[in-house]
């Protein structure tokens, strides 16, 4: 019995979720990938840092919320500089590993803080190829730290497995440096033409918007996330690890009243099925069937 357990264990979609140095959020994003079929693991940066514990062992590599390093000279800068400067005994250090990890097919998603660091590191939009940072994420137009429910649209020309199938969504933010800057009319124009912008702010028509308080922040084309150009690498600042159940939403007994047969599941746990669903499907794929015969026999 316990055989057949680590058998399953092995077998499901493995994500791997960084902790520490601030982070807070980190308990949420496993139970979101828990509700989504995968294996959650845990660990503190340094386990990672120090090699005890590979990325490479992961399907998916995942950057939570929170303050990390109390952003203190700004949201992700401290940890990004982290990531890209400390070498391990090999001298390789975590951003050469990440590079490693997306070459390989595999992915990586930040929330919040942990798409800030993304951007910091230039791991998005990443349009260069190069690693470079090309945007960057600052204060909030407001003026203040916004912590509100806000309703997203789904690029639909996104080529990113994250977001297949989804339209539209409704998940809460909780940031204060959240507003998209984009510096250039060419890396504007890139960005638009590879639909890198794949998620919009709205108002209630749908609309993508500018105004606040639909749009939060003031971010640039209306922008809430952004993957990079092989659709792997993905982040956004609002939070659907804090809508998992429909009973995470403010207005979830009106709208059950209203609606008897609502669906029981928050909108953002759909991104951790899309994912999840997306790598078991790729396992498929890689396996012959030589090799599918051989695990039904």
């Amino acid at each position: 019995m316990n055989d057949q357990h680590m058998n399953d264990t092995s077998q499901k979609v493995q994500a791997l979720i960084l902790t520490g140095f601030g982070i807070n959020c980190e308990e949420e994003y496993a139970a979101a990938y828990r509700l989504a079929g995968a294996e959650a693991t845990i660990v503190h940066l340094n386990q990672v840092l120090h090699g005890h514990v590979s990325i490479h062992n992961y399907d998916i590599l995942n950057f939570p919320g929170g303050f990390s390093f109390g952003d203190d000279l700004g949201s992700g800068v401290v940890l990004a500089n982290k990531l890209r400067y400390r070498k391990n005994a090999e001298g390789r250090t975590l951003l050469d590993d990440i590079k490693e990890f997306v070459a390989n097919g595999k992915f990586v998603m930040g929330i919040c803080n942990g798409f800030q660091v993304l951007v910091k590191l230039g791991l998005l939009p990443n349009l260069s190829g190069n690693v470079t940072p090309e945007v960057t994420l600052t204060h909030n137009a407001s003026g203040r730290y916004e912590d509100r429910w806000v309703r997203l649209k789904v690029n639909p020309k996104s080529n990113s497995p994250f977001l297949k199938g989804l339209d539209t969504m409704e998940v809460p933010v909780r940031h204060g440096e959240g507003r998209l800057i984009i510096s250039g009319t060419d890396t504007l124009a890139h960005i638009e033409e590879q639909a890198l912008n794949c998620l919009s702010y709205t108002d209630f028509d749908g609309s993508p918007t500018d105004v606040y308080p639909h749009n939060p922040n003031g971010a640039d084309l209306n922008c809430a996330g952004l993957t990079d150009t092989t659709g792997q690498v993905f982040g956004l600042m609002p939070h659907p690890e804090a809508f998992l159940s429909l009973y995470n939403h403010p207005d979830w007994a009106r709208r059950k009243r209203l609606n008897p047969g609502l669906s029981e599941e928050g909108d953002g746990l759909r991104l951790f099925l899309n994912i999840v669903e997306h790598v078991q499907s790729q396992r498929q794929t890689a396996v012959s069937p030589q090799e599918a015969s051989q695990f039904s026999s």
